[in-house]
């Protein structure tokens, strides 16, 4: 028996091989100028001038030239969409790549429109054999993964009179990681504690690093003191100490994913997003658990990409599952939308902001 779910995949799939490889439009001028082109056919055959013969054949001439010329400005080209990352309300730029294969026509005046969203394109060159690259700039207000389906590509050249478009399935995605500049107070955890009060050294003191143990070759979130730059001029990549790491030298940001107020649970996420960002900066590690996922601990650029990709992914509901950091609760920092304790220290996060 063929299920619901079934029936409309069928019905997808039939409509995408019903659909047209071409779509054609007249544009403002072109409906003119047509409309100009029938009476002028209509007003020939009444009067059977000679003239007016040769001038509709001119301008019937013109559409079918146009038509070639804007056919061949959309054949043979291979396009691949790059779809970025960024951050909720900083501009993001996707780019479509375009390589005509054509050996001597070029392509000219391409646009590009997402289906379904306000993003567009435009190249207005392409030479025959070579390859020019679109973009398009635009915001986006909420982190997340946004899902794009198809593009169209479409021409208006030669003479402006139809847009001829062509629909290309391409799916992709763009992840949208969250602000990093909300306000947020200093974190105050059991291991931040003993570091102030002296009795843990920190990275930036001497000797805070904990003891020495090998060298390695550097990996992307690597802090940039550490590489040793005798041995990294020996061989072909750079190569770091590594040291023992003690524990409360660590942040570990605990975010709660349970909530029925997903205003309160986007302004959480942001508030985790500056935390790690604020630490970072300064040169310590950070890790990062949620109810679904664990970021190991790490430090640099690498560490912090990762923190954004699994805020930019994280999912809020009511039912999540309970939030089980791997190391005791009083060395983590709790960013949550409803009371709770046991924690180092605890971010309450509402619609109006973080306290």
């Amino acid at each position: 028996m063929i299920t619901r779910a079934q029936l409309k995949q069928r019905w997808a799939a039939l409509r995408e091989w019903l659909r047209p490889p071409r779509r054609l439009r007249f544009t403002r001028t072109g409906g003119l100028f047509t409309f100009g082109v029938i009476a002028l056919g209509f007003a020939t055959l009444n009067t059977g001038n000679n003239l007016l013969y040769l001038l509709l054949g001119a301008l019937l001439g013109l559409i079918v030239v146009s038509g070639w010329l804007s056919e061949q400005a959309l054949r043979r080209l291979r396009i691949v969409r790059h779809a970025p990352r960024g951050i909720a309300g900083e501009p993001i730029a996707l780019t479509y790549e375009v390589t005509n294969g054509k050996r001597r026509l070029p392509s000219l005046a391409l646009e590009f429109r997402e289906r379904g969203a306000a993003i567009h394109a435009f190249l207005p060159f392409v030479a025959a054999g070579k390859t020019a690259t679109a973009r398009a700039d635009f915001i986006l207000p909420r982190r997340g993964v946004y899902r794009l389906h198809r593009f169209t590509i479409a021409t208006s050249y030669p003479f402006g009179l139809f847009i001829k478009e062509r629909e290309i399935a391409f799916p992709g995605t763009v992840v949208v990681w969250p602000r990093t500049d909300r306000a947020v107070r200093e974190a105050m955890r059991a291991g931040l504690r003993a570091r102030r009060a002296g009795t843990v050294q920190t990275l930036t003191s001497p000797g805070g690093r904990g003891e020495y143990r090998s060298l390695r070759p550097y990996q992307t979130g690597d802090d940039p003191r550490d590489v040793h730059w005798r041995t990294s001029a020996r061989y072909a990549e750079p190569v770091v100490r590594e040291y023992e790491r003690d524990a409360a030298e660590t942040l570990w940001i605990a975010l709660d994913l349970r909530t029925a107020d997903a205003e309160a649970g986007e302004v959480a996420i942001e508030a985790a997003a500056a935390l790690a960002d604020r630490t970072i900066a300064r040169g310590e590690r950070v890790a990062l658990v949620t109810n679904d996922v664990v970021v190991d601990p790490g430090a640099g650029a690498g560490q912090l990409e990762s923190i954004l990709e699994t805020l930019a992914r994280a999912k809020l509901r009511a039912n999540a599952p309970l939030l089980q950091p791997p190391v005791p609760q009083l060395d983590c920092v709790l960013i949550t939308t409803a009371q709770a304790t046991g924690y180092g220290d605890v971010y309450l996060a509402t619609a109006q902001g973080v306290v």
